[in-house]
């Protein structure tokens, strides 16, 4: 029975996808550990290390599909290791040919290996989600470049702005988050099959040969050197991975407050039957936004094992090391789910332009103290100009009036503009700075990136 939230029927959807689960299953690591054996022994055929009719053989009869997990695993508290019964199985498959499986390479080498081709497929989906999730919110910025819209500061409304730049915002953030992946690709997409120590001792001086067409076999970079020893190329994926995971929880937490009943600004997309509440039949919740917030914090935690995997002692143990299986299938399953809720919360967004602009509208002019002071700055001298702006728009504040009135009840103010110049220093519409031409801006340069093109 599945015993964590990953793998429950009930609730996995929400904590990972289907798709990401299966790379990370069980059975897809004993079939990725195994690829690497056969791809070493027909290597090692090749250069006749092996005899090559035993690598022949191995290649044909070394199948994961047939192994009996339930076997493997009782071997496995027999022996405390935990490749060695795999490699006994194996042995058994392949006959007097099993004798050399496992030629000259150590435990670690075939399970990190077949982790990076995991983390192979893992990051292809990543950057597929990632290009979608770009595509949506481009599409949503330029849709709504002039879209105006309270922009807020410490969770206070600031100054006007539009619901395109916000978006644009997330966007760039997203075109970064592409381009490190791929820069991390080649660095993270290497294997590595040195042996017990990464000298090559047991295989000889073509050792490192044996390696580099084995990885090219595999569809792998070959290191410079052995890395059992040096976790980075991990913990660097680690933190690209909570990067994206950041982003995703940052976009949740920002539509989620602007959801609330209050402010009314957004809505995640809503379909029919769709219940908020088991007790309340009004509610209409967040519950795909809460979702997408709420797994950042899982892909941090388990991004801080990561890191911690890199204490490494001397050339290589297993304290550090089995944090990395733990951390790895969690980080890429949590990041999944995001990513395929994001791009279904960002495609199916209701934007409440009339709210929007209702809001601006709350504090009944307040939100441009600034475009005031600076106007009357040009007059009365900006210090000057915002003293005296900062009284009207306290007063204003407290008598809960209209900041016009309270600005011409000012003698210096009223003597320094007419009305009909204040109206137009208070329409937010007139003060939203470069924010759509800074929207076009970031379109241009996603658009230019090349990863919005078909894949």
């Amino acid at each position: 029975m599945p015993s964590h939230p990953i793998d429950y029927l009930l609730l996995g959807n929400n904590f990972g996808t289907a798709e990401m689960r299966d790379i990370w299953s069980e059975t897809k690591r004993l079939e990725k550990q195994i690829e690497v054996e056969v791809a070493l022994a027909v290597t090692e055929g090749e250069m006749q290390i092996i005899p090559a009719a035993a690598a022949h053989t191995i290649a044909e009869c070394a199948d994961a599909s047939k192994l009996d997990l339930a076997v493997l695993a009782r071997d496995g508290l027999r022996l405390k290791h935990s490749l060695m019964p795999t490699l006994n199985a194996l042995q058994q498959q392949c006959g007097e040919a099993g004798e050399y499986i496992h030629y000259g390479v150590t435990t670690q080498d075939i399970v990190d290996t077949g982790t990076v081709l995991q983390l192979k497929q893992a990051l292809a989906i990543i950057d597929r989600d990632c290009r979608a999730v770009a595509a949506a919110l481009k599409q949503l910025a330029e849709s709504h470049q002039y879209t105006l819209m309270a922009g807020r500061t410490h969770g206070m409304q600031a100054q006007p702005t539009t619901f395109g730049f916000k978006v644009a915002v997330w966007l760039d953030e997203f075109i970064r988050h592409l381009t490190r992946i791929a820069e991390i690709r080649p660095r993270l997409l290497t294997g590595n099959l040195s042996g017990a120590i990464c000298t090559y001792a047991a295989m000889g001086p073509e050792g490192p040969e044996v390696e580099r067409r084995t990885l090219e076999r595999l569809g792998l970079h070959c290191p410079n050197i052995g890395w059992q020893a040096a976790r980075d190329r991990f913990s660097e994926f680690a933190s690209v991975a909570v990067l994206i995971s950041g982003t995703l929880g940052k976009i949740g937490n920002e539509l989620y407050n602007l959801m609330r009943t209050e402010i009314n600004e957004v809505e995640e997309p809503f379909s029919a039957g769709k219940v908020g509440s088991s007790t309340m039949p009004h509610k209409r919740n967040p519950a795909a936004l809460e979702g997408l917030a709420s797994l950042t914090a899982p892909v941090l935690k388990s991004a801080s094992l990561m890191y911690e995997s890199m204490h490494v002692e001397h050339e290589r143990d297993a304290m550090s090391w089995r944090a990395e299986w733990l951390a790895l299938p969690e980080i890429c399953i949590y990041l999944s789910a995001q990513l395929q809720n994001a791009q279904g919360i960002l495609s199916g967004l209701k934007v409440n332009q009339a709210r929007m602009l209702a809001n601006l509208q709350l504090q009944d002019g307040l939100l441009m103290s600034e475009k005031v002071m600076f106007e009357l700055g040009k007059k009365l001298g900006k210090q000057s100009a915002h003293h005296r702006v900062y009284q009207c728009a306290m007063e204003a504040f407290e008598s809960q009036r209209a900041f016009k009135s309270v600005l011409l009840e000012d003698s210096v103010i009223s003597d320094s503009v007419t009305p009909e110049q204040l109206d137009s220093w208070l329409d937010p519409a007139q003060y939203i700075g470069s924010a759509a031409q800074k929207v076009a801006q970031t379109l241009r340069f996603a658009d230019a990136s090349g990863f919005l093109s078909p894949l």
